[in-house]
C-alpha cells in the first residue's frame, strides 16, 4: 500500500513539474505572436484587412491579413497570366481562363526564413539549390501539409505568380508546428500541364 501511495505521489509531482514548465504551448504561441508583431514592426509592413481586388497595385510593404487565420499575412509580388489566347482559325480566337482550380498539379519554388533578426535562409529557388521543385495537387493537404501555401495559391489565383507570406506555425510544416516556429516564405508557382 505504501508503494502505491509513494508511486502516486511521484506521478503527481511529475505532473506538477510538467505543468509548471515555462514552455507550455500557450506560452510558446504568445511568444510566436510577439515575434510576428515584432517582424511586422521591424520591417515597417503596412497591414490591410480587406482582401485587395484583382486589379489592385500592391505597395512594396503592403500585406493582407488573411481573414479566418491568426497572424497569416499575404503580399502579392507578381500575378501571372490570367488568360491564354488560342487561335482556332483566322477569324476566331478562343480565350482560356487559367485560374488555378482544385487538384491542379502545382510546381513550387520557395525561399524560407525564420522571423528572428539575421535568420538563415533556406532556399529551394533554383536547380542549384534543389534539383527538383516541390510538386503537389492544389487543395490536397496529404501531399502538401502547409495550409498557408494552399491559401496563398487561392489568393495568387494564376500560374506564374509569386508572393511573400508570413506563416504562423499552425499553418506550416509539421516541424514548424511542433517547435511553434513561424516562417516567411517567398513562393513562386507554376501549373504542370
Amino acid at each position: 500500500m505504501r508503494k502505491e501511495i509513494f508511486g502516486c505521489i511521484l506521478i503527481g509531482i511529475g505532473l506538477l513539474l510538467t505543468a509548471c514548465n515555462g514552455n507550455t504551448y500557450s506560452r510558446l504561441r504568445d511568444k510566436e505572436d510577439k515575434l510576428i508583431a515584432n517582424y511586422i514592426s521591424r520591417n515597417n509592413l503596412q497591414i490591410v484587412t480587406e482582401e485587395p481586388g484583382i486589379d489592385h497595385v500592391w505597395g512594396e510593404k503592403e500585406f493582407y491579413k488573411v481573414k479566418g487565420y491568426d497572424n497569416f499575412y499575404f503580399h502579392l509580388i507578381s500575378r501571372g497570366d490570367s488568360v491564354r489566347y488560342d487561335t482556332i482559325n483566322a477569324t476566331q480566337i478562343d480565350t482560356i481562363d487559367l485560374k488555378i482550380i482544385a487538384n491542379d498539379k502545382i510546381i513550387a519554388r520557395y525561399k524560407r526564413w525564420a522571423l528572428t533578426e539575421n535568420a538563415d535562409t533556406t532556399s529551394y529557388w533554383t536547380t542549384l539549390d534543389q534539383a527538383y521543385p516541390a510538386e503537389f495537387h492544389y487543395m490536397n493537404t496529404s501531399e502538401c501539409e502547409i495550409i498557408a501555401w494552399h491559401e496563398a495559391i487561392r489568393l495568387m489565383k494564376y500560374p506564374d505568380s509569386q508572393c511573400e507570406i508570413i506563416v504562423p506555425s499552425k499553418l506550416g510544416e509539421s516541424n514548424a508546428q511542433d517547435s511553434v516556429t513561424p516562417y516567411v516564405y517567398i513562393l513562386k508557382i507554376k501549373v504542370k500541364q
